[in-house]
């Protein structure tokens, strides 16, 4: 009786879970069932049971501050791939929002996770490798920093579309979760960084043609940057839209419209 009790509450627990990934898209790490999906490999099981059935799984990123869901590939043709256009985005992203994004993504997670690979400290200085090892990555908060809405209208303004289309992209990634705006500076929302596959989205940019846009230019690693004056030199580099948005369609082997 005690047995099946402890399964009927593990399956309840589960599906409450599942509903509040749904509801608010992510969940913190530090909430209990969070928690409990992260450290109870039974528990763990039934959420991913419960999800697969319905063509979903579980993002659980040991870099990112929060989980979240997202359709498992099987189930991608079903949503994307509907009628002659495959959908590059289920968040009625433009295009030029999506490349953003990637934009935004690379600028911010690539060198959040190159110091958290490092074990760097928050004062900027490298842990000793005999007892780095041994330790828990950086704390998010300490490894994710942002990145000045100056910065980004100064060095990719024209490479995105004109900072009037960044503008309004920026307002739709923050509430969409991707992003947070707080004082002119943008920062990692809860989504950004489990909104790609690091291990296959990180060689494209940085072997890519996003590479060669990022190259040289200022990444959040360098936050507050100093103030851009208004009419400073445009970028070298990528100068369309459409560049853009190809580069990042290439990175994230996006079909074509």
């Amino acid at each position: 009786m005690s047995e099946h009790t402890s399964e009927s509450e593990q399956g309840g627990d589960a599906a409450h879970l599942i509903a509040q990934l749904l509801a608010a898209r992510t969940l913190s790490r530090k909430h209990p069932l969070a928690q409990r999906a992260l450290l109870d490999l039974d528990f763990r099981a039934e959420v991913e049971r419960r999800l697969a059935a319905t063509g979903l799984r579980l993002l659980a990123n040991p870099f990112a501050d929060h989980l979240a869901v997202a359709l498992t590939f099987d189930a991608e043709q079903a949503v994307f791939g509907q009628g002659t256009n495959w959908i590059n985005n289920n968040f009625g992203l433009a295009k030029d929002g999506v490349a953003l994004l990637v934009l935004l993504w690379a600028l911010i997670v690539l060198p959040k996770r190159e110091r958290q690979w490092s074990r760097q400290s928050p004062d900027g200085t490298d842990q000793p490798d005999m007892f780095g090892a041994g330790k828990p990555l950086s704390a998010i908060t300490d490894a994710s920093r942002g990145i000045s809405e100056a910065t980004l209208r100064a060095d990719y303004a024209n490479a995105a579309g004109g900072w009037t289309r960044i503008g309004m992209n920026l307002g739709i990634l923050s509430r969409l979760g991707f992003i947070e705006r707080r004082n002119k500076i943008i920062y990692e929302g809860a989504l950004l960084d489990l909104a790609f596959d690091y291990e296959q989205l990180a060689p494209r940019i940085i072997n890519g043609a996003l590479g060669e846009l990022l190259a040289g230019k200022t990444t959040a690693s360098e936050t507050p940057p100093p103030k851009h004056a208004e009419g400073d030199a445009t970028p070298t580099g990528l100068q369309s839209t459409e560049a853009l948005v190809k580069a990042a369609a290439d990175a994230l082997n996006l079909r074509p419209d």
